[in-house]
């Protein structure tokens, strides 16, 4: 409902636009013929206010200014018999949203003013209850799930990094929530209003990246149609995320160290310098101390982009936080999906936790998804669990949490699907005795089918 106040002492012609306006039903309509009463309702919080310039107890520009004393952002119109253009200026430059001169096409011209500036409140509105939600979206607790100690390290690094602007690098294994960890830095800090523009190093083709980092002027070079904001310029007053900046051309890297110390930045084929005011969070899956060594990093550029180093740990190394998080992607499943919330059976949840999980946070959710869909119950079991059967190196086989019995039920399994089952041909190529097969099928430990 949008609260419309008529400040008129033309009773007739107050309400001849109150019964107009109030064609609307998403329109209340008050009307006031003076201007102290308009003044002792304000605590109503009209949505918007059209005044007569001409009222009978204070001129219409003394309202006029004080209602803006009081509330410097409530649009106002001015309604006036005045076709003087040096009134109908002065208003319009003190911030009236419109001046309305009366005649015969007073309602219309009144009705379409209050339209337009009914789209701004909803925009404003709709702006403002973004916010609220970003807000909420990237608290730590409905952003970065888990209890585990090595989480709450990663809490107590994230709060630190909010007291100040110093630079934040992020490492750690693909899929552990890089870039969840940026915003959430981004949004509870006090540039939460301002933009969080994130860039992927490894998706931008390295003779394109300085353009994409520092935008170009119509011109400089072929197909430069058109001047272009790079991505430094629209993070200005916010964050820029640069995620896998080990990936970072070392003919970049020098550009974009120029550019953090001289807090400046240049568009490709430009001349004028835009000054810079971001906070810088870059993210890795690789040990950039190596790579200074190996010569890949500038060492300068590290140094420089370093700040408060924060280290995510991989899911195996999160204890039960694998099941916390399993139970989140499975109500977020159920919400997206509007179905019940599935349970993990014990089965399920002893699983879950004796693998290793190669790609983290990231490959835990797209698990428990698809059981989410292939479960045929109101619980999820073991079998409704499937790992995506990527090829794994030595290091992260022997990082599952098995015995030495698994391990060898494993290996021997393998080679018996490798082989068509055929038991004499595996006990040969591992060098045991048959009846340690025909003992782990008779014990329906392995299955030979």
């Amino acid at each position: 409902m949008c609260k419309i106040f008529i400040v008129d002492d033309d009773i007739f012609i107050g309400e001849m636009l109150k019964y107009h306006l109030q064609l609307n039903p998403d329109y209340e309509v008050l009307l006031f013929s003076n201007a102290k009463d308009c003044l002792s309702n304000l605590y109503h919080n009209p949505d918007i206010i059209c005044i007569d310039f001409g009222l009978p107890d204070i001129q219409g520009d003394e309202l006029f200014k004080q209602i803006k004393n009081l509330y410097p952002e409530l649009p106002i119109i001015v309604i006036s018999g005045q076709e003087n253009i040096e009134v109908a200026i002065n208003f319009l430059k003190q911030g009236a949203k419109d001046y309305i001169v009366k005649n015969e096409h007073t309602k219309e011209l009144l009705w379409n003013s209050i339209m337009r500036l009914k789209e701004n409140i909803n925009l404003k509105q709709e702006v403002e209850d973004l916010k609220d939600e970003l807000e909420k979206k990237y608290t730590f607790e409905k952003t970065i799930i888990g209890q585990s100690d090595s989480i709450k390290k990663i809490f107590s690094k994230i709060n630190k990094a909010l007291t100040s602007n110093i630079n934040v690098s992020i490492t750690g294994e693909t899929g552990t929530g890089k870039e969840v960890v940026a915003k959430a830095i981004h949004y509870n800090s006090s540039r939460k209003n301002k933009p969080f523009i994130a860039v992927n190093m490894a998706a931008i083709p390295k003779e394109l990246v300085e353009s994409e980092f520092f935008g170009h002027e119509k011109g400089a070079f072929t197909g430069a149609t058109e001047r272009a904001i790079g991505k430094f310029e629209q993070a200005n007053g916010g964050t820029i995320f640069l995620d896998e900046i080990a990936e970072l051309d070392l003919n970049i890297q020098s550009k974009l160290l120029r550019a953090l110390q001289e807090r400046e930045i240049t568009r490709v084929g430009g001349k004028q310098k835009i000054e810079l005011n971001v906070r810088i969070i870059t993210a890795t899956h690789k040990n950039l101390v190596q790579e200074v060594k190996k010569g890949n990093f500038r060492e300068d550029l590290y140094y420089r982009i370093i700040g408060l180093p924060i280290e995510l740990p991989p899911l195996r190394e999160r204890d039960q936080d694998i099941l916390i998080l399993a139970k989140h992607f499975i109500e977020l499943f159920a919400k997206e999906n509007k179905v019940k919330p599935l349970s993990l059976s014990s089965d399920a949840r002893k699983k879950l936790l004796a693998y290793h999980f190669p790609g983290n946070v990231r490959e835990l959710k797209s698990v428990v998804d698809l059981a989410c869909v292939m479960s045929d119950n109101h619980e999820i079991t073991a079998e409704d669990i499937n790992f995506f059967n990527l090829e794994k190196n030595s290091e992260s086989f022997l990082n599952e949490q098995k015995t030495l019995k698994q391990y060898t039920t494993d290996i021997i399994l393998h080679f018996l699907k490798n082989n068509n089952n055929d038991v004499i041909k595996t006990a040969k190529l591992l060098d045991i005795g048959k009846s340690t097969i025909y003992n782990l099928i008779n014990n329906l430990e392995i299955e030979n089918s």
